[in-house]
């Protein structure tokens, strides 16, 4: 998911259980199975995440936090324009999304029905993302009155266009629909 490389032994644990769940999904699979197929032993996972639920708190939070740490790195660059920033960062979410996109949608599932190791997930679902992406659209020209209704409906789209993803495997389709998105969003900055 991060670009950097984990550094302590939590870290790569937690890299190690992401990588497994976004094979195999969460499911009910108990914390010695989950050790086992990460390479370490449950009392590691319990030492470091309290139990099977903390560890499956701490990939939720990973997960959405990494898209973030993304679209802010996208937003720090330098010498690229607002749409190209866009466009950027859904290809990056898209990638990212034919790997993890199974995983993120069940946490964001067991986050709507109320799942312990998922409570906090819904907070960071939705609300979080929009204060930066009202900012990216108020860049790309969209009005300061009109940029939280463009956050949260090209947050909304922009799943919705990943669930489609995951469900078609059509990447060519999604990703054209996502321009024409995009383009929708510039002809309104323009008009």
């Amino acid at each position: 998911m991060s670009t950097a490389g984990p550094s302590t032994a939590r870290d790569r644990l937690l890299a190690a259980a992401i990588e497994h769940f976004a094979v195999h999904g969460i499911g009910d699979t108990s914390l010695r199975t989950i050790a086992d197929r990460v390479g370490t032993s449950h009392r590691m996972l319990i030492y470091h995440f309290g139990s099977r639920e903390g560890l499956l708190a701490a990939v939720v939070q990973e997960v959405e936090v990494d898209q973030r740490r993304a679209l802010a790195m996208l937003a720090a660059e330098t010498g690229r324009g607002p749409m190209e920033q866009v466009r950027r960062f859904w290809a990056r979410v898209a990638d990212a999304t034919e790997v993890y996109g199974r995983l993120f949608f069940e946490l964001a599932s067991d986050a709507l029905y109320d799942r312990p190791h998922a409570g906090e997930f819904r907070a960071e679902l939705v609300d979080p993302w929009l204060a930066p992406l009202a900012e990216l659209w108020e860049r790309v020209g969209i009005d300061r009155a009109d940029a939280p209704a463009y956050a949260r409906l090209g947050l909304g789209a922009a799943r919705g266009l990943l669930l489609d993803l995951l469900a078609t495997g059509d990447r060519a389709a999604v990703d054209e629909a996502a321009e024409a998105l995009h383009q929708l969003f510039e002809a309104k900055a323009s008009g």
